[in-house]
């Protein structure tokens, strides 16, 4: 009997750029480069680490992953780290799963690492999700030969008011140190000490320690991104003190969850026990925030918990003049009745506030055109101007992550333009993404500003600087002074990152159109709050909304374009306006608090607010709203991206804007039709489209020069930084302690005769802090907006590009 002969086997074909290896016996095909711990993952085989993480740079400092290599037929004379080693063409792996040399070397590791681990997972943070617990379940020895007494330490030691070290739990995976280094860019945990007493801590730390060896960075723990430590800790020797011993994980109620503190709209994993949120920790969200979280994201939510929350509706009794508690219904018929007599008198102006989702904006914007029958509402609660809602109108508004700017987009472009915009404090996701495109692929970040801030050392930057005001000026005088950068702004792939700041300077947004016109460059917005986007995607501003609107919604529109917030502040102080609709607004972020103080004595206030505010001393009604953990929405993050959320923390009976928007509409005998977020989220798709303005942006000819500081004075420079005394910080002390000091910075030779403070004044106030000098242009002092002991609005009344006072100041 003749046998077929056999078929010759074909050879998968290896790609260009890839390389064939056996792993376990089995033939992968992967990418050159590719670290064989990833390769291994794709196969469905986890081999155990600690000190690897996706996001770092490779270490190979804790040894437990190690596997058995064999090159070219030749076994390597011992084990290999495969989170460190790539890939390579012929190469022989074999795990644990098939490799008794490699089970022994890990289970040799993992009994090192336990000789001096204690015993205390029943009282560890990390215990029930521990994967030092995981591991040596699954990989470790059954039984323990150490007989001896473990070492011990002091604990714990606090590496900042938020971080705590238990120095004793700490396997040296170096994940903490590399973070510090790597991604945050602020390297003040590092690796003190040698072989036994080797410990990770901070300069403060060695000192209180009086360590022999003292390789520091001579910098206190300093850093907005210090909780993402804790998250990727292994072990449980980094611990929140606001969470240490509150919880076990396993008594815990997770939800996913969207950061409402900044427009990038941050992935969160919100966790709650007994109806209180414990922690929250990052979400895994490659296109957005990767795995990281800033501290305010991950600190900052106690507000919803803070005992002067408002929980029951208020009215003010006419005769004593006094807030009572009110039933809803009561509440709502006070609201309705005010609106009413004072839309059918002067008007209503509406102020919704930045801290929206889209589907409260949509209310705020509906319930403002059809129960007040008015476009007299903005939710800029913030310094603002026509020529900023006409760039946004014809250049941001309608832009999605498909045709516009994206993270993914800053971390490949090849040039970064960042106009009046100060990512580390405005937009730290944003800034993590440029200093991952400067250190990874050499992005050229440039920053137009006043000094070399923490985000161009981070970012490896370049500085433009400029006077307060003449960032506009410096824009149109890039093709003639700065050739390179207009060549690389022309190039494929360059993004400008224009910041919410740039409103106060007459002519920017239209230096940055300009610009983008001739380069080509794309250009984002990028706003400080949650809700900015989504509120000028759901016309929360003043602009006439179209007949396809007007058609959809059934109802006949105000046609004449509206007052902005200064317009709607101005009217109402001068009795042109009888009422005010307010959103969660603080009159002490508005370019002029004085003026809106006076305008909310004057005008029938309705209050939508979680907390009392200066407009709840003044304010008739006061209607309680939902925290962003008590309701369900829809952020719009800076790149147009729906960042979508459910309730997390149900049964609590807090109203969404949109549903008390609904009900109040219903007392005025309109229809808004927003009475759920799903239902308001469907009635603004079907309309969302029409809502985009088609008004071309206005480009001014000219340039108005910047403020000139004469003798004794000098320009302002301000923003406000990540941690300062924003309301929704509140109740939050070990957050608290790590906001950066508040000083006042200006150079060299303006700093002569100050001494070491300078006082800052107008004729409103005065500031007086610590002064440092720093490489600003002479004549120009910055403070911070918002901090302890420097409160711009409040105090000055003045703003990025005034002209203020300065002497020395008291010691």
């Amino acid at each position: 009997m003749t046998m077929a002969p056999e078929e010759p086997k074909t050879e998968t074909p290896v790609p260009e750029g890839h390389v064939k290896l056996v792993i376990d016996g089995e033939e992968v095909i992967a990418p050159k480069g590719e670290l064989l711990i990833r390769t291994a993952e794709r196969l469905g085989t986890v081999i155990p680490r600690f000190c690897d993480h996706p996001l770092l740079d490779p270490a190979g400092a804790c040894r437990q992953c190690l596997v058995e290599v064999e090159m070219g037929g030749r076994p390597m004379p011992k084990p290999q780290a495969s989170c460190t080693m790539t890939v390579a063409d012929g190469m022989v792996v074999k795990t644990q799963l098939t490799s008794a040399v490699a089970d022994k070397a890990q289970q040799g590791v993992m009994e090192l690492l336990l000789i001096n681990h204690p015993l205390d997972c029943p009282i560890c943070d990390k215990g029930g999700e521990c994967p030092l617990q995981n591991q040596a379940l699954a990989h470790g020895r059954a039984e323990s030969r150490f007989v001896d007494t473990k070492r011990t330490f002091q604990k714990p030691l606090p590496i900042s008011s938020q971080v705590l070290l238990d120095r004793e739990r700490c396997v040296l995976c170096q994940r903490c140190t590399r973070f510090s280094r790597e991604i945050a860019g602020d390297p003040f945990i590092e690796l003190l000490e040698r072989g036994a007493h080797q410990q990770i801590g901070t300069a403060e730390t060695a000192d209180v320690l009086d360590l022999a060896s003292r390789t520091t960075s001579g910098q206190p723990f300093q850093s907005y991104f210090s909780g993402n430590v804790i998250q990727i800790c292994p072990v449980g020797a980094l611990t929140s003190a606001a969470y240490r011993f509150r919880s076990r994980p396993f008594d815990l109620v997770s939800s996913p969850s969207v950061c409402e503190h900044c427009s990038s709209g941050c992935a969160e994993r919100t966790d709650f026990r007994r109806g209180k949120v414990t922690r929250k920790l990052a979400g895994d969200d490659p296109q957005v925030n990767e795995e990281w979280l800033c501290d305010k994201g991950r600190f900052a939510f106690r507000y919803a918990q803070a005992a002067d929350r408002i929980r029951r509706p208020q009215v003010r009794n006419q005769e004593t003049g006094k807030l009572e508690e009110a039933s809803w219904t009561d509440a709502l018929r006070a609201a309705a009745a005010g609106l009413l007599k004072a839309r059918d008198g002067k008007g209503v102006g509406v102020l919704p506030g930045g801290r929206l989702t889209v589907e409260d904006a949509y209310a705020y914007s509906k319930f403002a055109r059809i129960a007040l029958r008015t476009n007299d509402i903005d939710y800029r609660a913030r310094a603002h101007s026509a020529e900023e809602l006409d760039f946004l109108s014809s250049r941001i508004i309608g832009t999605t992550p498909v045709d516009g700017v994206t993270f993914a987009g800053i971390e490949k472009s090849r040039t970064v333009l960042c106009v009046a915009f100060e990512p580390e404090d405005e937009a730290p996701i944003v800034f993590l993404r440029l200093r991952k495109a400067a250190r990874k692929n050499r992005t050229r970040v440039v920053h137009l500003g006043q000094w070399t801030t923490s985000s161009v050392e981070k970012t490896f930057g370049e500085l433009l600087a400029c006077v307060p005001g003449g960032e506009a000026a410096a824009l149109d005088g890039i093709a003639q002074h700065a050739q390179d950068l207009d060549q690389a702004l022309s190039g494929d792939g360059a993004v400008i990152l224009v910041g919410e700041r740039a409103a106060e300077v007459p002519g920017l947004f239209s230096a940055v159109h300009r610009l983008a016109e001739r380069t080509g460059a794309k250009v984002a917005w990028i706003p400080r709050r949650a809700g900015e986007r989504g509120a000028l995607e759901a016309g929360a501003v003043p602009t006439p909304l179209s007949e396809d609107v007007a058609k959809a919604w059934g109802a006949t529109l105000p046609a004449e374009a509206g007052r902005d917030l200064n317009g709607i502040i101005a009217a109402a102080a001068d009795g042109q306006l009888d009422g005010l609709l307010v959103g969660g607004v603080d009159p002490y972020d508005l370019p002029d608090p004085e003026q809106a103080l006076v305008a909310l004595e004057a005008a029938f206030v309705v209050s939508l607010e979680l907390r009392p505010s200066a407009v709840t001393e003044v304010a008739d009604v006061i209607l309680p709203i939902a925290p962003a953990v008590e309701k369900a929405g829809t952020y719009l993050n800076w790149e147009g991206r729906e960042r979508p959320f459910d309730v997390t923390l149900e049964g609590t009976g807090a109203l969404s804007d949109c549903r008390v928007l609904d009900t109040l509409a219903v007392e005025m005998d309109a229809d808004i039709f927003t009475q759920t977020p799903a239902a308001s989220f469907a009635d603004f798709a079907k309309v969302r489209a029409g809502i985009k303005p088609t008004n071309s942006p206005v480009v001014l000819d000219g340039v108005a020069p910047a403020a000139s500081a004469g003798a004794g004075q000098a320009v302002l420079s301000t923003w406000k930084q990540l941690l300062g005394n924003g309301s929704l910080q509140v109740d939050e002390p070990h957050l608290k302690g790590t906001q950066r000091p508040a000083v006042a910075r200006v150079s060299e030779a303006t700093a002569k005769g100050l001494g070491g403070s300078v006082k800052v004044s107008t004729e409103r106030g005065a500031i007086t802090l610590p002064l440092v000098v720093a490489d600003l242009p002479d004549g120009v002092v910055w403070l911070p907006s918002d901090s302890d002991g420097s409160e711009v609005r409040r105090t000055l009344g003045a703003g990025h590009g005034s002209v203020v006072s300065i002497t020395g100041g008291e010691a």
